[in-house]
């Protein structure tokens, strides 16, 4: 089975993670908590590498495309709400909450937003201030006054999948980081690497991070042809594995890396603290876990061993 992103694709994310890197990844997203001036400035590199032209409505190549424009994002802690633009509903992003405490990542950036639950009810959500918290640092209270109406539920399932390929741009950039670590890292007069049990802990956060890289492929692949419940069932399978992955790779990072790893002078803290939102929002593993019991129940899952009529 062929994997490999068409060619266009491919080259559109060696040029997005270009841009985004030139902005200082991680650093930079440090330096936006204190300084006004760097979030804006991530907008503009947005811009310029088209963001905005996206459809992720549209059809499977466009919503690939912005794909790997979130993977980029989330490889460099990008301080920006890309997902919640490119789902904006006339011209208001669209954030996925959770109605009993709402809470809005980025947003107290100018500019109106929509939120949703994953039910689709839709609420009009009053940002407040940023409260400083060092877990999601740019996580902002929110107001709901709703539900009115609903969002499409593929407006939800996009939702999701784009930020589980945030996830996994950030997971991916933690393996690396981490790996060269262990190589450069000397203990007792050898490399970390060369230590069996650090070889096993890194080879499993591998083997997690290319299982969530090939579903993550799978499921925009899949999203145009398939109906819609199972693309629901698939949004939320995807997102679960994206938390699990994330709670493996970087649990492992910090064993590995230890009180650096805590540091902010690492790129895995800055990348740590601002995927969190990702990892615990709109609902966090294993009320995911939830949500999918009543899928396999009603066979909107397939999965290998799905029955057949």
């Amino acid at each position: 089975m062929k994997t490999a992103l068409p060619q266009d694709i491919a080259d559109f994310a060696a040029v997005a993670a270009d841009r985004l890197a030139r902005l200082g990844g991680p650093q930079a997203a440090l330096r936006a908590e204190t300084d006004d001036a760097v979030r804006p400035q991530a907008g503009a590199a947005l811009a310029e590498l088209g963001a905005w032209d996206l459809d992720v409505r549209a059809s499977s190549d466009e919503l690939l495309a912005a794909a790997v424009l979130c993977e980029a994002a989330g490889a460099t802690a990008l301080p920006y709400p890309l997902v919640e633009q490119l789902l904006a509903i006339d011209g208001a992003r669209l954030a996925l909450v959770h109605p009993d405490a709402p809470r809005i990542d980025h947003g107290d950036l100018p500019g109106g937003w929509v939120a949703a639950d994953l039910e689709g009810r839709r609420y009009h959500p009053q940002p407040s201030s940023r409260t400083g918290a060092r877990l999601g640092p740019f996580l902002v209270p929110a107001t709901l006054n709703g539900p009115d109406g609903t969002v499409p539920a593929a407006d939800v399932d996009a939702h999701l999948v784009l930020g589980s390929w945030r996830i996994l741009g950030a997971v991916q950039r933690c393996l690396e980081i981490t790996t060269d670590h262990v190589r450069a890292r000397v203990q007792f007069g050898k490399p970390l690497a060369d230590f069996q049990a650090v070889r096993f802990a890194v080879a499993d956060a591998s083997v997690a991070v290319r299982g969530l890289s090939e579903l993550a492929k799978y499921t925009v692949c899949r999203a145009a042809s398939a109906p819609a419940p199972l693309r629901s069932a698939d949004a939320l399978v995807l997102r679960l594995k994206a938390v699990e992955t994330a709670r493996q790779v970087l649990r492992i990072a910090h064993q590995l890396l230890g009180a650096l790893g805590f540091c902010d002078e690492s790129d895995i803290s800055v990348l740590d603290r601002h995927t969190q939102p990702l990892i615990r929002l709109p609902l966090g593993g294993e009320a995911l876990a939830l949500r999918l019991t009543a899928a396999v129940r009603d066979d909107e899952l397939e999965t290998l061993f799905t029955r057949t009529a």
